[in-house]
């Protein structure tokens, strides 16, 4: 029986395409320190994108590839909620982002987390300002990442009792100070002014339902501005560098995480097909974030010559959904299914390195073998898989709207079956995650109820 299921998986592991088990043909001779680390990286990849790693957990399903160790994930993350060591007081200020890859990460397994309601009331409950935001914890300043990571936790859970906790009167005249003179964000009061601070800042308005209107005393005013979205888009075309990719500001280095970033931020401020166009220039982008894909590794890197890490599965793999609904336009909310689905990146070569090289044996999933599973790399690795499980498109539901951020609303997202498209699924149809909307990294269901809550609620300028 044994010997059976050993010929049988090995049988799979036959079936893996070349792409994913050699080495590139072409190599660049000059031996640097980075391209040895990148050599060190593809020969630790190797034996599991092969499913020949003496601790790599099995089965293999016939396309060679390994099931998703959903129970132990589900385990890892339930203990990612609990009490930490004393050693982790160093990330005291990044309690809202640890909560949310928790929360985030058990909802992509199809967990319930509104179990967690109380407990989020709770600790967000002190982390708000009276002046607007909610810091790392009790006591500490506002700032941007901090208070979308506590909008987005709170989502999660759901339900009016955690929206009521939000101060959006205090949020909106906060982030108003937050507005610069040249249309950007910053990402805290007197901090650095960034991609960051804008798509933070282009979440929690949209979902809050805040006025567009700048707050009187803001001080982008002075300049002449007279909305959040004054001079917005034209700031994040000045960040695309001459690679084509996205830097965090004017001037400096691409990376991934602000690729992703600047597209959600357009896209909530408008339709794809129309605002990604008008002011990013897509073919070079294009040409970035292709090469961001390895071979054989299959994986994304953040940056030009980096090595891959399994959270850019999210936030370049989630870069990939909004430009292909830019190029193929607006879909019918009528229509069953996509006409085509056909993928800008190889779908298979992400979740081959996913499956393979990031799941960690005892649960959790890491940014490449050799690494140590963490909450962040759980999550968004989970993530960018469910990204390439799912077709997400943009609907015509906006056109009779005038909701400013109908558009934002607009998405779905249709599961990829086999014959659908030029690529196969290689992961068994078990192993299928969450459909999560592609601005908001969260269920379509739970930005919506969020939406539509404070849709209801009153706003006095």
């Amino acid at each position: 029986m044994a010997s059976t299921a050993a010929s049988t998986a090995s049988k799979a592991r036959a079936r893996v395409p070349s792409l994913f088990t050699q080495s590139p043909l072409i190599k660049d001779p000059l031996v640097t320190e980075t391209s040895q680390l990148q050599n060190d990286t593809l020969e630790a990849c190797l034996p599991f994108l092969k499913g020949v790693q003496e601790d790599q957990k099995g089965p293999f399903n016939e396309h060679g590839v390994p099931a998703l160790q959903r129970d132990e994930h589900v385990q890892f993350l339930y203990d990612s909620l609990e009490d930490y060591p004393a050693g982790f007081v160093v990330m005291d200020a990044s309690r809202p982002w640890m909560t949310l890859w928790g929360l985030s990460g058990l909802s992509l397994l199809g967990e319930d987390v509104t179990k967690y309601r109380e407990r989020v009331i709770t600790t967000f409950g002190s982390m708000q300002n009276s002046t607007g935001g909610f810091g790392g914890g009790h006591g500490q300043a506002s700032h941007a990442a901090s208070s979308y990571a506590a909008l987005l936790s709170l989502a999660l859970v759901g339900g009016e009792e955690a929206y009521k906790l939000v101060d959006r009167q205090a949020m909106w005249k906060w982030l108003g100070k937050l507005k610069t003179p040249e249309g950007g964000f910053r990402v805290c009061e007197g901090g650095e002014a960034d991609v960051r601070g804008v798509y933070c800042a282009m979440t929690i308005i949209s979902l809050l339902n805040l006025p567009l209107t700048l707050p009187p005393e803001a001080e982008a005013r002075h300049s002449g501005l007279e909305t959040f979205f004054s001079g917005l888009p034209e700031y994040i075309s000045r960040c695309q560098t001459f690679e084509g990719g996205i830097s965090g500001s004017p001037g400096i280095e691409a990376h991934g995480a602000y690729a992703f970033c600047a597209l959600a931020s357009l896209c909530i401020m408008g339709a794809p097909q129309e605002i990604i166009h008008k002011y990013l220039n897509v073919p070079l982008l294009l040409s970035w974030l292709s090469a961001r894909q390895y071979a054989p590794e299959g994986g994304f890197s953040g940056r030009t010559n980096k090595l891959v890490d399994g959270c850019y599965s999210h936030w370049v793999g989630s870069c990939w959904p909004l430009l292909q609904s830019a190029l193929n336009g607006v879909q019918s909310a009528a229509e069953p299914k996509p006409l085509s689905i056909d993928s800008l990146c190889s779908r298979e070569g992400l979740t081959r390195y996913i499956l393979s090289c990031c799941q960690n044996k005892k649960g959790g999933l890491r940014d490449k073998p050799g690494k140590y599973p963490d909450a962040y790399h759980t999550c968004y690795a989970l993530l960018g898989l469910s990204t390439v499980q799912y077709y997400h498109y943009h609907t015509d539901s906006s056109a009779a709207s005038g909701d400013t951020f109908a558009s934002a609303f607009s998405w779905k997202a249709a599961p990829i079956i086999d014959g659908d498209g030029s690529e196969v699924n290689v992961f068994d149809e078990k192993d299928r995650l969450t459909a999560f909307h592609p601005m908001y990294a969260i269920p379509h269901e739970a930005a919506e109820n969020m939406r539509q809550w404070y849709e209801k609620q009153a706003f006095e300028l």
